[in-house]
C-alpha cells in the first residue's frame, strides 16, 4: 500500500504492518525510519537486527535474521537497509520470496537511497512495495524550500524574516540532510523567538550541493538568477565543462524536437511520450520553456552550444564558462 508522508504519524498509531518500504531524501527516509523504529519499541518489537547490504552480502542472512528467535522472547525488527538501491539478480530475487512470504512476529523495514524511474518498475520493488507500507520522500522543490526551513524553526520556537529565509535556503539547496543541521544549529546558537538577518548570516555555512539537473530545471524554469548560482558552483566543484554543455545542448534539443512537433499541430501528451519524458514536474517545466521560446530562439541556442563545443575542443578561443552564462540567459528570456 502507497502512503503519503504525511499519513505517517497516523499509521504508526496502528498496529505495524509486517513491511515497510521508505525510500527518498536522505534526510526525509532516514527521520521516518527512525519514527518507524520508535513505534516498533512502543509496540513490543524488543529486539532488532540491522543488514546492511554491500557487495559482500548474503542473502541468505535476511531469512536467518527473520527466522531466529528474539533473545528476549518478544517481537523482532529486521532493519534491511540498501544504501546504493540496487540489490542485483539475486538479492531482487531473494527480495520477491522474502515479501511472498513474510514472517509472524517480525517487522520488516527496507531503506532505499532516492530511485530512478526504471528502477521503480522492477520486479522486485513493485513485489516488496505492494506487499507492505510504501512511501516515498521526496525534497521539497528549490520554491518551496523557505516554507520548509520556517516549518523547521517553528519546531524549535523559532522564525526569521522572509529574506533570512530565502539567504537560508540558497545556501543549502540541494543539501536537505546540510540544511537539518543548519537549523539545529541556529536552535543551539539563538534562544526561541524571531532570528535577524545578521544571525542568519553569520551562523549558515554555504554547504549547497550543485548539480545537472538542478541546472536543467532552472533552464526549463527560466529562472535566470538560478542558472548564473548554479552555473558558478558547479564551476567552483570542478564540474566538467563537456557535461555542462551536454546537458543544456541535450534539453535544447528536446525543447526544439517538442517546439517543432507542437507547431505542426501534435498534441503535447503524444510527443513526450515519444520523447521519453514521463515526469511530471519535468513535463510542467518543458511546458513553461515552451510558452516563451519560439523555434528561431531555439535554433540560435543551438547554434550557441555548437560554438561552446568548438571551444571545448580547443578549436575556437573564448571563455568556456562566461558562455554558459550568455546561453543560459538567452534560453531564459521570452
Amino acid at each position: 500500500m502507497s502512503l503519503r508522508p504525511d499519513g505517517l504519524a497516523r499509521q504508526l498509531e496502528k498496529p505495524l504492518a509486517p513491511l515497510w518500504v521508505l525510500h527518498g531524501d536522505e534526510l526525509l527516509t532516514l527521520e521516518a525510519a527512525d519514527a518507524v523504529r520508535a513505534a516498533a519499541r512502543r509496540q513490543g518489537f524488543d529486539e532488532r537486527e540491522t543488514l546492511v547490504v554491500d557487495k559482500n552480502f548474503r542473502w541468505n542472512a535476511l531469512t536467518l535474521a527473520a527466522g531466529n528467535l528474539s533473545l528476549f522472547g518478544g517481537a523482532k525488527l529486521v532493519d534491511l537497509r540498501i544504501p546504493t538501491g540496487k540489490p542485483g539478480r539475486d538479492g531482487g530475487d531473494a527480495l520477491q520470496r522474502y515479501a511472498a512470504a513474510l514472517p509472524d512476529g517480525t517487522v520488516t523495514l527496507i531503506t532505499l537511497p532516492a530511485l530512478d524511474w526504471t528502477t521503480k518498475k522492477t520486479a522486485w520493488f513493485k513485489t516488496i512495495a505492494e506487499a507492505g507500507i510504501h512511501i516515498e520522500f521526496e525534497a521539497p522543490p528549490r520554491e518551496r524550500l523557505p516554507a520548509w526551513i520556517a516549518a523547521r524553526l517553528a519546531a524549535q520556537q523559532q522564525s526569521a524574516p522572509n529574506a533570512a529565509l530565502e539567504f537560508i535556503a540558497s545556501h543549502v539547496e540541494g543539501n536537505l540532510l546540510a540544511a537539518h543541521q543548519e537549523i539545529l544549529k541556529l536552535g543551539l546558537l539563538h534562544g526561541e523567538g524571531e532570528l535577524t538577518m545578521p544571525q542568519v548570516e553569520a551562523a549558515v555555512l554555504n554547504v549547497a550541493r550543485y548539480d545537472i539537473d538542478m541546472l536543467r530545471q532552472a533552464l526549463l524554469a527560466g529562472d535566470a538568477a538560478r542558472c548564473a548560482r548554479l552555473l558558478d558552483g558547479l564551476r567552483g566543484e570542478g564540474m566538467p565543462a563537456p557535461l555542462v554543455l551536454w546537458a543544456i545542448a541535450n534539453e535544447i534539443r528536446t525543447l526544439a524536437l517538442l517546439r517543432g512537433g507542437a507547431d505542426s499541430g501534435q498534441p503535447l501528451a503524444a510527443l513526450f511520450k515519444a520523447e521519453r519524458i514521463f515526469d511530471s514536474a519535468r513535463q510542467q517545466g518543458c511546458r513553461a520553456a515552451l510558452s516563451r521560446l519560439a523555434r528561431p530562439a531555439l535554433q540560435t541556442a543551438l547554434l550557441h552550444a555548437a560554438r561552446i563545443d568548438r571551444m571545448v575542443k580547443g578549436l575556437v578561443r573564448g571563455e568556456i564558462w562566461d558562455e554558459f552564462l550568455h546561453l543560459s540567459l538567452r534560453l531564459c528570456r521570452r
